[in-house]
């Protein structure tokens, strides 16, 4: 029979397939290679988006629509090599978010698990939960998957932040759901800063347990904790040749990722530090919070000003130039690929 199949020529073979595809049927020695590939290669791209080239057109969008109209004033940050998947690396949506004064975006839920890493203005907050929080410059926050959220802008000036959800993934399993609060937005039935004060002060209660599952009970990281957290780490050793000095936002229950799909940190480097080419399985979207640096990732070398993001496709080589002292927000699906066994790195000289 080998000796039969070793002289098959190409049109037996053709015929042979031509009777498998109306049983649904395929032959896996076909597509073997593109299922098994010997390393991973990502379909993302790297790029970046200037913001000081995307907020003018952030800016019209509110002259366009209300927030309300819109339930979500967003741009939708789209890799280019993914156009119209709503996708910045494989597996993250990212997307910028504007809020006029006096503006609502209305309360909703869904079990896609969001984030939100703040770019500009003063008097945004987003309420979760029945818990309001200010969102200020730099601030981290979490919209925990089928949380009630509302959002608004009690200030004089626009604001805007950084929308990251895992939706590739919950679109993936075919798990979404979504729903609306009964009004604009919710009953707010705790004081501001419960939950930090709760949870996030070094302290915990006698039996701690999170309103939001395997998500972190902090919804609120504020910049100027992470900041003052990252210096202060830098004086005690000297930065990681790779990481530089990086800080993950944890889970104060069980000091895991602070989110069950998105893994999310922040990166300091010190003026004229370079770090070492590494690379990961996980795609990162990535955020400059202050300072300026270049990002060199595959074959591109980005400059990044402050509010620029940028993306870096998994297994693809990165390293990072800060020209000046530096504070660089990321995250990505590596909580996700961690629990699955599938997370690597590799790290280069």
């Amino acid at each position: 029979m080998s000796t039969a199949a070793a002289s098959s020529t190409e049109a037996e073979r053709k015929a042979f397939y031509d009777r498998l595809a109306p049983q649904n049927l395929a032959p896996l020695w076909e597509v073997l290679r593109g299922l098994l590939p010997n390393e991973p290669k990502s379909k993302a791209a790297p790029h970046r988006w200037r913001y000081a080239d995307v907020r003018p057109l952030l800016m019209e969008s509110g002259d366009l629509l209300t927030a309300k109209e819109a339930e979500r004033r967003v741009l939708v940050l789209e890799n280019p090599a993914m156009p119209g998947q709503s996708r910045a690396t494989a597996t993250m949506y990212a997307g910028l978010q504007l809020i006029m004064p006096g503006e609502t975006a209305p309360a909703h839920r869904h079990t896609p698990s969001a984030l939100r890493f703040m770019l500009e203005g003063e008097g945004a907050f987003t309420a979760v939960g029945g818990e309001r929080t200010p969102m200020r410059r730099g601030d981290f926050i979490i919209t925990p998957s089928w949380a009630y959220h509302d959002h608004g802008n009690e200030g004089s000036d626009p604001c805007a932040w950084l929308d990251g959800l895992d939706l590739p993934l919950v679109a993936f399993f075919e798990a979404g759901f979504n729903e609306h609060y009964n009004d604009d937005r919710q009953s707010i039935v705790r004081p501001e800063g419960d939950s930090l004060a709760r949870f996030g002060s070094g302290m915990l209660p006698l039996a701690p347990v999170s309103r939001y599952g395997l998500t972190t009970p902090i919804f609120n990281y504020p910049y100027e904790r992470t900041r003052e957290a990252l210096v202060a780490a830098s004086k005690g050793e000297a930065p990681d040749a790779h990481e530089a000095v990086t800080m993950r936002y944890a889970n104060p229950l069980d000091g895991g990722w602070a989110m069950p799909t998105m893994a999310a940190w922040m990166t300091y480097l010190p003026k004229g530090f370079q770090t070492r080419p590494m690379r990961s399985t996980d795609g990162i979207v990535m955020a400059l919070a202050e300072g300026a640096l270049t990002a060199s990732v595959g074959d591109k070398s980005f400059d990044l000003s402050v509010s620029d993001v940028a993306v870096a496709p998994g297994w693809t080589w990165r390293s990072y130039t800060a020209t000046e002292d530096s504070f660089l927000f990321c995250f990505s699906d590596r909580v996700a690929q961690e629990k699955l066994g599938l997370w690597r790195e590799e790290r280069g000289r």
